[in-house]
């Protein structure tokens, strides 16, 4: 129970986030939002590691040892951010919620795939339920806007 109480804070405080980020790059811009997202991010990061009694013992071998691609993930949340802060106000919350489940439906299908090779179908076909329901209720509601 207390697995599931996280997950929807998880889902929640996402959402919020999401709708806060836009709101400030509506006011500032969309980079610069994106730069104070990340910045806040770091500090707040900083902070858990400081006071967690983790020990970060990183040496250059260590940092040398990490293949190229794993220090691109970074760029791609700026990507993410700068993007989400852009679409966000474009599109309802509903909407951006259901094709970001989507997404990591699928992204979770590839990375299983390429970690396991195994494929669930059970997975893919929700997914593609999912995005059909999604496809279908964009068609209704562009259809019920263009009557009004």
């Amino acid at each position: 129970m207390l697995y599931i109480i996280i997950a929807i804070c998880a889902g929640g405080s996402i959402t919020v986030a999401r709708l806060i980020n836009s709101n400030l790059a509506a006011r500032i811009g969309i980079f610069q939002g994106t730069f104070y997202n990340y910045a806040i991010g770091l500090i707040v990061s900083f902070a858990f590691l400081v006071f967690s009694r983790e020990s970060t013992l990183l040496s250059t071998d260590t940092l040398l040892n990490v293949p190229f691609w794993a220090y691109l993930g970074g760029l791609l949340g700026i990507v993410v951010i700068a993007a989400s802060n852009f679409v966000t106000p474009k599109i309802s919350a509903f909407y951006l919620t259901i094709i970001i489940f989507v997404g990591q439906i699928f992204a979770g299908i590839i990375i299983d795939y390429y970690s396991s090779y195994i494929i669930s179908k059970g997975t893919i076909i929700g997914g593609l339920l999912v995005f059909v329901g999604l496809t279908y209720n964009i068609f209704i509601d562009k259809n019920e806007s263009s009557k009004a």
